[in-house]
Order: structure tokens, then sequence, then C-alpha cells
């Protein structure tokens, strides 16, 4: 997709706090213009340095998990955790009452959520189109 729309995509693996640093570096020698953070459970342990990894960088991030974006994060779009705990109390409520787990059908989130810091957006000099704000959730100013 990003080749498709003129971008070069750059891969980085981060696994801890110490290993920022680099991607900083090289975030910077070849010119990002933006971050997207997928879902990686293991980076909400740091998310700070993340989101200041985005902020030092001066560019937008887009974020897995809401908790970003309420450090300073640009944005974020992820599945409603909230909801994803509701379903799985009635999955544990089918197996104590004597559903068996493998027989379970496996289910997708139905509900997403958008979340905008407009701070963020200011600091960065990003308007956010009208037609996006409508959409979000949750506006964080």
């Amino acid at each position: 997709m990003a080749q498709s729309l003129g971008m070069t995509l750059i891969e980085a693996i981060v696994e801890s706090r110490a290993q920022l640093p680099s991607l900083a570096e090289r975030c910077a020698r070849e010119r990002c213009e933006a971050l997207v953070s997928l879902a990686d459970p293991n980076l909400n342990g740091f998310r700070d340095g993340v989101t200041a990894l985005a902020a030092s960088l001066r560019i937008p991030a887009v974020y897995s998990f809401t908790a970003f974006v309420l450090d300073g994060g640009l944005m974020s779009y992820s599945a409603d955790y909230v909801q994803l705990s509701r379903r799985a109390a009635a999955y544990v409520d089918k197996i104590l009452k004597g559903a068996k787990p493998g027989e379970l059908p496996i289910e997708r989130p139905i509900k997403f959520e958008l979340v905008i810091n407009m701070k963020t957006a200011r600091t960065l000099g990003i308007r956010i189109p009208p037609s996006i704000m409508v959409r979000a959730d949750r506006i964080i100013e």
C-alpha cells in the first residue's frame, strides 16, 4: 500500500526503551515523515518514550492503543478494548457453564475507536480535517 501512495515503508521492531535512540537516529537519517505503531502490548511499558520519539522528530504518529494518545501521541485507531473485555467476560461465563472453549466461535472486534489529541496536532502544525473530527469518538484538548 505504501508504494501505491508513493511512500517508502521502513519497518522497525522495538522491544525495549533502550532501542529508541537508535530508532530516532535511523528515522532522522532516513527522513521519516510519519510513524505507525502497531498493536504490541510490550510497547505500553515505555509508551512515554515512543510518544517522545515522535515528538522529538516532529512527525505525526498513529497508535493502536488510546493510552499513547493520553500520553501525548497524535491519534489512535483501535478496537474498543472495553467492549472486547466485556465479550471476553461473556466467553468465560459460557465456559464456566460447561461450554467447550474449542467449540466457541472466534469473534472479531466490532467496535473501533478513533481518538485525537488536538494539543499534539497544534504542536505539530497539523490541521485535522473536519471530516475526520466528526468521526472521532474522543477528542483530547
